[in-house]
């Protein structure tokens, strides 16, 4: 199979239309386990990317002052039902500049898959950077997706980072962000996903605000049914002189599923302020009620409050 070809497989699995192609305006990397498929950069965007043994090591760079219009579209990707991928990722932002990039990680056959990531992501000066990562995985849960991030946020930068899971089980999920910033700074981090069958989900994000006037969400929605497990730390400390932050937990539980939510909350300046709510629990039963009027079945209507969280 050509590089082309497996380019098409991956975009097909995420649900680009077979013959429709990125645009040349958009920025691009495709990689297929540990091996480069296709790449495509504009002006003022750099991607030092090394094949290595173990995997990938990949140094994206968008230089001072440089708006790229459009999001980047990365696809990390692996077809075949077992194998490992390795991603050792940096990401850096020079002062000013502003990206977005659209991530897709597909394993759409999985039976045995893992998807390992190691990201230092620096986001200088009065940058903007935002993270979309998106998941499509198989029916079967056979993927691991561990990824690990330490972000750092410089004064009066912007930083933003979601994940979500679209398709497919969850399988087994573990990832830690950590994330510092520094004065005027903003961070968001947020995570979306549904878990089931034997899925596990362990999410660990903490954010330091350690300049004046720092601030920071972070934002977890999870949705367990049947035997899934879920276990959210998010932890957000405020140092910084007037830096605010607040930390939002939300999990759904349906049949035999386990939830857990740890929220830390910590000030260390008299002038900062940080908030925190979790709730864990089952549909709630008025939404489910007038749904269930309007003639849709006790699931149906339960898929639909989930995905309207999840959304």
């Amino acid at each position: 199979m050509t590089n082309q070809d497996i380019v098409a497989e991956l975009l097909q699995s995420i649900g680009m239309p077979v013959g429709h192609g990125l645009p040349e305006d958009v920025a691009r990397l495709q990689v297929h386990g540990n091996k480069v498929v296709g790449t495509h950069l504009l002006p003022g965007l750099l991607a030092d990317v090394e094949e290595q043994p173990d995997g990938i090591h990949a140094v994206i760079r968008v230089k001072n002052g440089v708006k790229i219009a459009k999001p980047i579209h990365i696809c990390f990707g692996l077809l075949p039902e077992r194998g490992i991928q390795h991603i050792r990722l940096e990401i850096v932002m020079e002062e000013h500049a502003t990206a977005s990039v659209l991530a897709h990680c597909t394993f759409p056959n999985a039976v045995e898959v893992e998807h390992k990531m190691d990201a230092v992501i620096q986001i200088q000066p009065h940058a903007v950077y935002s993270y979309l990562e998106r998941h499509v995985h198989g029916d079967k849960g056979g993927v691991l997706v561990i990824p690990k991030a330490k972000i750092s946020v410089e004064e009066g930068a912007h930083f933003k980072t979601e994940f979500e899971l679209i398709k497919g089980s969850a399988g087994k999920i573990s990832f830690d962000y950590e994330a510092t910033c520094k004065e005027k700074s903003i961070l968001e981090m947020i995570a979306r996903i549904s878990g089931k069958g034997e899925d596990t989900i362990q999410i660990r994000e903490t954010g330091l605000l350690q300049g004046a006037h720092a601030r920071a969400i972070l934002k977890t929605s999870i949705a367990v049914r049947d035997h899934a497990r879920a276990d959210v730390y998010n932890a957000l400390t405020a140092a910084g002189p007037y830096s605010r932050g607040h930390v939002d937990c939300k999990e759904i539980v349906q049949g035999a599923a386990v939830a857990r939510a740890t929220p830390i909350v910590e000030v260390n300046h008299p002038t900062a302020h940080v908030t925190h709510e979790a709730a864990i629990g089952s549909v709630d039963s008025k939404q489910l009620e007038t749904l269930m009027s309007r003639g849709l079945s006790e699931e149906d209507a339960v898929e639909l409050i989930i995905r309207g969280m999840l959304s």
